[in-house]
């Protein structure tokens, strides 16, 4: 009885203003109860799916950090609010925990599997075993560990090291794999290693470094609550992190007000129903107070704008940009000469729009600032975030209680496998790659580390195009669902001789046929992994994650073994420098090595935690970089200029987790999969209807759908990701992260025609061109 009390009776532990006691009527969504249970349906949803596994599941739940988003928890509770910390994501992905083994003989011919949508591939069940599939046959066959191990060496041995590529997707990877795999490929030789961090947030990291010296979240999720404002930027936390939505639920109790720059008003972030908040849940709560819609790119103009009109009306922080900054005179000089009409044009928005933000940002004495990848994935990411660095450092919104720059994570381990290193670009800690740093780091490992950065994903695929890449090594992760161009990368993938995909379940990438040979690796979950994992969470806390008992697939290892063991096959003159005993071991070193992680060793059961840098970065206004001050960034605007008669196409998500899609409907506004977003204004001008089947086209590719109209900027298109790869050009990216242009898609609009055959096309199905 104590315990469902508690789940409808929560509170902040700490907060800059406390949230009101009693209910607050003048919040609520509805006065009508109960209008919206999506949530309360997946509790039931996840009993049925996991019925045959119940215990365990219960004890991942109750004891293991969540490895859905990256907003971290310790069994259901959390360093933020007392009370229960758990959502829809992480009951939706508690399957891929608890299923059992499929049913090899499945793998025997891989024709019958092409024809699952991969969902459908994933609830087969865990792999079971090592299995091979050579050029020409049907299938995989069963192999044993050593056979797989020996095989890869084999190959890796007889090419040079940078013929080859790793690559790790965050899906519950511990900061132990992390760590432990780029080690590994660096004694292999080559730096060719990377992970899904760097489609999402490796701009804010080139963004946050020359601006502030630092390279993470400056803030805590507590300064969230009770600060004067809170904005989102290209984020909806309401899909991706449901958790942030009952932080909001206190903050908005505590006066905050929010503000969301979007192109869309996405539903769940103008309102939503906290399934754990009594009144909440009964009536829902308003969340967002101003909504701008931007134009998809716009967002630097409207920040830019909003700065241009803090100056005219004498709302910046003189005293600030005075002793603690540089750069703000050029900043200005740069807005003094850009007209109103190009900051209009550009954000889709007037000059009271951002005048009125600017009146906002200007009344308030402190401000957090959120952003997702609609900020980061455009050709011009790091230059997005310079434009929000900018603004919170017009008025000193960094460094104090209730202030603070949050790219936030949408994966639980793209923080962790950032800051072990595993990067083309950089070394743990976050070093550059260069000859200095290479010399650091070979005298910590015991051998030498190759000098030069390696290849990035988009470059890695680029390379088996050409047919320069012999050995794929991938964790997780599905390229073709993620990477634009879907058939470029089908093609790529089928030059490699030898490719390696380690994972707990199927993928459709896994089927592509053969250049030579095919190995499927099985894999654990993080909570299966003996000595416990750490993960590291959006406000870089460090999380102990203890190995839940339960049921196992018996020839499953962890992937840390699996990177350990090749290299000391490769390199067998290394061995006893890439083996570890245990995963403590690893984080010994990992507290050697990156002294920002210093901690991580003393972490060994559940509830331990520590958070790197403490509650908040640059606290007190001291700035880690070179001259000890925040540096702005006066950084033209970017050409966003339309062909006639075109769009800008931007992604989103709907019922989904990353890439993997739960279901065909977004409960959140009722949009389909194949639904193409359209403003009132060019649905009126085009002459369509709603429901109106059309395509969506550009020189990289095609997509059908049905119209739905919105409320957002004219000439504007929103699809759902990642059905909309086929439209991103893969040789778009930003200038520092390299990462692809998902939002940033110019595409042309026209009827389906009566002469044509409809495809029923989707991202989930094996051969989708």
């Amino acid at each position: 009885m104590l315990r469902w009390y508690h789940l409808f009776r929560s509170k902040p532990r700490t907060a800059v203003r406390p949230p009101k006691k009693g209910w607050m009527p003048e919040l609520w969504a509805s006065r009508i109860p109960l209008t919206h249970t999506q949530n309360f349906k997946e509790v039931f949803r996840a009993l049925v799916e996991n019925r045959d596994n119940l215990a365990y599941a219960w004890r991942i739940l109750r004891d293991g950090v969540c490895d859905g988003c990256a907003l971290g928890t310790s069994g259901m509770e959390d360093w933020t609010i007392e009370g229960v910390h758990l959502c829809n994501v992480r009951l939706r992905l508690l399957r891929l925990n608890t299923m059992p083994a499929l049913d090899f003989d499945r793998l025997a011919d891989v024709e019958a599997l092409r024809r699952l949508r991969a969902r459908d591939l994933r609830m087969l069940g865990r792999l079971p075993y090592p299995a091979i599939r050579r050029k020409g046959e049907r299938g995989f066959r069963r192999i044993s560990w050593d056979e797989a191990l020996d095989l890869i060496a084999e190959r890796i041995r007889a090419t040079d090291p940078d013929r080859t590529y790793f690559y790790l997707t965050s899906r519950g990877i511990p900061n132990e794999t992390y760590y432990v795999a780029q080690k590994a490929v660096r004694a292999i030789g080559t730096n060719n290693i990377d992970n899904s961090a760097r489609i999402c947030h490796s701009p804010s990291t080139f963004g946050l470094k020359p601006t502030l010296g630092v390279a993470a979240t400056t803030c805590s999720y507590t300064d969230l609550i009770g600060t004067d404002l809170v904005t989102f930027l290209g984020s909806n936390v309401a899909n991706n992190q449901p958790v942030m939505m009952k932080y909001l639920y206190h903050a908005k109790k505590a006066g905050t007000r929010v503000v969301l720059i979007n192109p869309y008003p996405e539903p769940g972030m103008m309102r939503y129903w906290v399934p754990s908040d009594l009144e909440s849940a009964l009536f829902g709560t308003k969340i967002t107070d101003y909504f701008f819609a931007v134009r998809p790119g716009g967002d630097m103009a409207f920040l830019y704008g909003t700065i241009k009109a803090m100056l005219a009306k004498k709302l910046v922080d003189e005293d600030f940009i005075r002793q603690h900054t540089v750069g703000f005179d050029e900043l200005r000089t740069l807005l003094e000469t850009t007209p109103w009409e190009t900051l209009e044009a550009q954000s889709g928005l007037t000059r009271r729009d951002m005048e009125t933000y600017a009146e906002l940002v200007g009344a308030a004495e402190r401000a957090v600032f959120v952003w997702g990848m609609g900020i980061t994935q455009h050709a011009s990411g790091e230059a997005n975030v310079y434009a929000i660095v900018n603004l919170a450092l017009t008025r000193g919104f960094v460094g104090r209680p209730g202030c603070g720059l949050m790219p936030i994570r949408g994966h639980s381990g793209v923080q962790g496998g950032a800051e072990m290193g595993c990067y083309a670009t950089v070394f743990p800690g976050g070093k550059p790659i260069n000859a200095e740093t290479a010399a650091w780091l070979s005298k910590q490992y015991g051998f030498p580390v190759p000098d030069r950065p390696g290849l990035t994903t988009a470059e890695a695929l680029q390379a088996a195009r050409e047919g320069a890449l012999d050995v794929l090594f991938a964790v997780g992760g599905n390229f073709r669902e993620v990477l634009p161009d879907p058939q470029g990368i089908d093609e790529a993938l089928q030059r490699i001789p030898l490719r390696v995909h380690m994972d707990i379940a199927l993928s459709t990438q896994m089927l592509l046929d053969p250049a030579d040979t095919v190995l499927l690796l099985p894999a654990t979950t993080r909570y299966e992994i003996p000595g416990g994992v750490t993960e590291t969470s959006t406000e870089r806390r460090v999380i102990f994650s203890p190995e839940i008992p339960g049921p196992r697939i018996p020839e499953a290892r962890p992937e840390w073994e699996v990177f350990a063991e090749l290299a000391a096959r490769v390199r067998p003159e290394l061995a006893d420098k890439v083996r570890f005993p245990n995963t403590a071991a690893i984080r010994e070193e990992i507290a050697r090595v990156i002294p920002m992680y210093e901690g991580i060793q003393h972490l060994k059961k559940k509830g331990d935690a520590f958070q790197y840098g403490g509650p908040r970065l640059c606290e007190g206004w001291r700035f880690p970089t070179p001259d000890g001050k925040a540096h702005f960034q006066a950084v033209p605007l970017p050409d966003l200029e339309l062909p006639e008669g075109a769009f800008r196409v931007v992604t989103r998500r709907g019922k989904q987790f990353n890439s993997i899609v739960h279901e065909d409907v977004d409960p959140l506004n009722g949009m389909p999969r194949d639904a193409i977003l359209i403003s009132h204004t060019d649905l009126q001008r085009l002459g369509l209807k709603e429901g109106a089947r059309v395509v969506v086209e550009n020189e990289h590719g095609r997509l059908e759908g049905r119209l739905f109209a919105a409320d957002m900027a004219a000439r504007s298109l929103q699809v759902h990701w990642p059905e909309g790869n086929v439209l991103v050009p893969p040789d778009v990216l930003s200038p520092q992260a390299r990462i692809p242009a998902y939002k940033e898609v110019v595409a042309y609009l026209r009827p389906l025609t009566d002469t044509e055959t409809p495809q029923t096309r989707s991202a989930e199905t094996v051969f989708q061109l």
